[in-house]
């Protein structure tokens, strides 16, 4: 028998009011509401939007928002609304009433996927999600190659080598081109596969955490599965940062991440194995044999919280609206990537093609590609400028510098980082 629910003056706290009539005064201007584009450009709007979420600490310019992205304080209410529940009721409301409402968030979650929810499964971050279907991909035979990228995430780097020993297949690394576009990317795919007709899966990163880009990933998919090559899709920074749907894709594994763009707290995620290969991907040594995608991944224990929460995120991403968020990702990634293009010893790390990145995109200055030098210069960055960004290593051509804006970023900050980049290349 479900619990009793507190009293409502008892479940809404004050804090909690005001976090939902700030939610509540984000609506569109009318004039710009249908164009997203121009929305983007709308400060005052983004000024309100901004104003959901906690500010960076005073005279920090804050350009590192991709290692997660923080929650709206109304979200943040409602987790630790969650959690009181959850200390106060504790097994009483987890050995019961908590599953109907888990099912409830992971519908949810299947909507904003575009999937059915028995195609989904909880995971504590988009790395446990990528690490569930690579190592639980039993397709492979010795004999066979896996195929990964510079570009892909390090710890699903790793997983992918990983194969050789626990499969007994051949791995084998590409470097993507630099500079980059969406024929040089499928060309070079396509130049891999050729070379090597063994390769049997593929990992490929939906939009890069080293430097931004956003393959054509559909084209990737089809032309690799043209060739008998299965894809693990990494979508971990491309969810709520730019538009799409997995069936869309045509991709059949994906892990995502909710904790980034989607503004979850910390430690959600969410697997995607399409229903009818589900069993391509082994059951967990902890489950038992089944058919469905949950017996996939075992995490013990969860901060039920978090998940809880996630449905309060989606809110929240929904009432700013994705298109609107990917339009001023854009529009800020544009406004300082685009002024020091050309730049004399600036190299900006994605094309100006909007189709090849949403936000983030990383830049270097010429000459200066050791781990040593893009420490040095997002330290300058941040000692001179007070511009937090942060280095990113792995890119075949040399490191670079990350900026990831967000939600709490305007042009005038922009600017100033462009402006920054200009003097830092002079010296």
């Amino acid at each position: 028998m479900a619990l009793q629910q507190p009293e409502p003056a008892m479940q809404m706290s004050r804090r909690a009011v005001l976090a939902a009539g700030a939610a509540a005064s984000i609506a569109a201007p009318a004039a710009a509401a249908a164009d997203p584009a121009v929305l983007a450009r709308d400060e005052g709007y983004w000024a309100k939007v901004g104003g959901l979420f906690d500010a960076p600490p005073p005279g920090v310019i804050q350009l590192e928002n991709g290692m997660f992205g923080a929650m709206t304080r109304a979200v943040r209410v409602a987790y630790e609304q969650k959690v009181d529940r959850i200390n106060r009721e504790t097994t009483l409301y987890l050995r019961g009433p908590v599953n109907a409402d888990v099912q409830a968030v992971r519908a949810k979650a299947a909507r904003l996927l575009g999937v059915d929810p028995d195609e989904i499964a909880w995971t504590r971050g988009g790395t446990e999600s990528m690490l569930t279907l690579i190592g639980g991909y039993n397709r492979l035979k010795p004999g066979d190659a896996v195929l990964y990228a510079d570009l892909d995430y390090d710890s699903m780097q790793a997983g992918i080598r990983s194969l050789a020993k626990v499969r007994g297949v051949r791995v084998v690394k590409i470097d993507l081109p630099e500079p980059v576009s969406r024929d040089s990317l499928i060309a070079a795919y396509d130049a891999a596969l050729t070379a090597n007709p063994d390769v049997r899966l593929m990992l490929l990163t939906h939009l890069s955490h080293r430097t931004g880009l956003i393959p054509p990933v559909k084209e990737i998919t089809a032309l690799a599965r043209s060739r008998g090559v299965d894809v693990l899709l990494d979508c971990g920074h491309a969810l709520g940062q730019t538009e799409f749907a997995l069936r869309d894709l045509g991709v059949d594994f994906a892990g995502l991440n909710l904790h980034k763009w989607i503004g979850s707290p910390l430690g959600v995620g969410l697997v995607y194995i399409r229903k009818d290969r589900i069993p391509d991907i082994d059951v967990s040594i902890l489950e038992g044999p089944s058919p469905r995608i949950d017996a996939r991944i075992h995490t013990g224990t969860v901060n039920y919280a978090a998940v809880l929460a996630v449905a309060d995120a989606i809110d929240a991403h929904e009432a700013i609206g994705l298109a609107n968020k990917a339009h001023r990702l854009r529009y800020l990634r544009d406004r300082w990537a685009e002024a020091v293009r050309g730049v004399p010893g600036v190299e900006v790390l994605t094309p100006n093609d909007p189709a090849l990145h949403a936000g983030i995109t990383s830049f270097r200055l010429a000459g200066r590609t050791s781990p040593a030098d893009n420490i040095a210069l997002k330290k300058a960055l941040f000692d001179r400028y007070r511009i937090f960004t942060v280095e990113r290593l792995g890119v075949a051509r040399g490191a670079c510098v990350r900026v990831s804006p967000s939600f709490v970023n305007d042009a005038a900050q922009m600017d100033k980082l462009a402006a920054a980049i200009r003097e830092l290349a002079k010296a």
